[in-house]
This record gives C-alpha cells, sequence and structure tokens, in this order.
C-alpha cells in the first residue's frame, strides 16, 4: 500500500526547492525597494534639450552646437555623434567624426554637452548652401528640431564629432 506522504527523498528536494524560491522572492522584493528609491537617469531625448548653434575658426571653421537639459531634467547623452541634416536628401546627413564611441554625458542645472560639426570636408568648389541644419538626438529623428545657422554653410560630406563633454574634445577634424 501506498503511503499519503512523499518519500524522504522528495520531501527534501520540496523543500530546496521551496527554500530557493523563498530566497529569490525575497532578494527580488529586496532590489525593487532599492530600485524604487534610487534615482535612475534616463536617456536624453530631443525635448528634453535646448541646443544653441555658434560658428568657430579653428580647424578651417565649423559650427559648435551646444545641448542643455531643460530646467528639472536629468539625462545622458551616449558619446555618438547626433542625429542631423542640412536637407531633406542623404547627402546632407551628418557622418561621424570619430570611429569609436565617447563616455557617457549626463546633462542637468548648467552641464552642457558638445558637439562639433564640419559642413564641407571636400577639397573643391562643390556643395550646396544651407541655412538651417535638422538636429535630434540618435534614435529620437522624428522629433528633430530646426536650428538657424549662424551663417549660410556649403554643404559637401557634412561629418559630426561624438557629444562631448569639453568643446575642446568637439573640433571635428576631417582627413
Amino acid at each position: 500500500m501506498r503511503s499519503r506522504f512523499a518519500a524522504p527523498s522528495a520531501r527534501l528536494a520540496l523543500a530546496a526547492v521551496a527554500a530557493v524560491a523563498m530566497t529569490a522572492t525575497a532578494t527580488a522584493t529586496a532590489t525593487a525597494t532599492a530600485d524604487s528609491r534610487s534615482s535612475t537617469v534616463r536617456a536624453c531625448a530631443t525635448k528634453d534639450l535646448t541646443f544653441k548653434v555658434s560658428l568657430k575658426t579653428q580647424a578651417g571653421g565649423y559650427f559648435l552646437v551646444t545641448a542643455k537639459a531643460k530646467s528639472g531634467v536629468t539625462c545622458y547623452l551616449e558619446g555618438v555623434f547626433p542625429s542631423a541634416s542640412f536637407g531633406s536628401s542623404a547627402d546632407t546627413e551628418l557622418s561621424p567624426a570619430e570611429h569609436a564611441v565617447s563616455e557617457r554625458v549626463t546633462l542637468s542645472d548648467s552641464t552642457a554637452a558638445y558637439a562639433g560639426i564640419n559642413p564641407k570636408t571636400t577639397n573643391d568648389d562643390n556643395g550646396r548652401q544651407f541655412d538651417f541644419i535638422h538636429l535630434s538626438i540618435a534614435g529620437d529623428e522624428t522629433n528633430a528640431v530646426t536650428l538657424a545657422l549662424p551663417e549660410t554653410a556649403t554643404v559637401d560630406r557634412p561629418i559630426a564629432t561624438n557629444w562631448h563633454t569639453d568643446p575642446a574634445d568637439a573640433v571635428p577634424f576631417s582627413d
């Protein structure tokens, strides 16, 4: 006749599984409680930032884009170049001036991020002229902003640096 109770080895295995489940539940609860108290910084969206474009003369001339978080916003920019174009044609879209990802830049209050844009990397008289640039954070292209340039730019194979915390690191040197 069979016993209603499980064999000792089955009871031991069942107890071990129950202990693991209880430990996992307690750990998950503790982690969730700790996470709810921490302030996790999220990635910036284009709408989280204000942008300013200024003209710089070093390296043959370029545009310096300064991005700052809006009041009450804390977010980060990945160390990649901004998504931008001077017009709607694919040949006016920015290409990377740097071949590696830079450090992440966290923005809040007065902290700024800088990216340099060289609108013309060719050494000839080719190019088209533009007075505006369409700019967004990479991955948020549907929310691009249109910024007036400080002066008309001749555009031919434009490049941009990654976002940096120091404007001196945002000088776009072309080959």
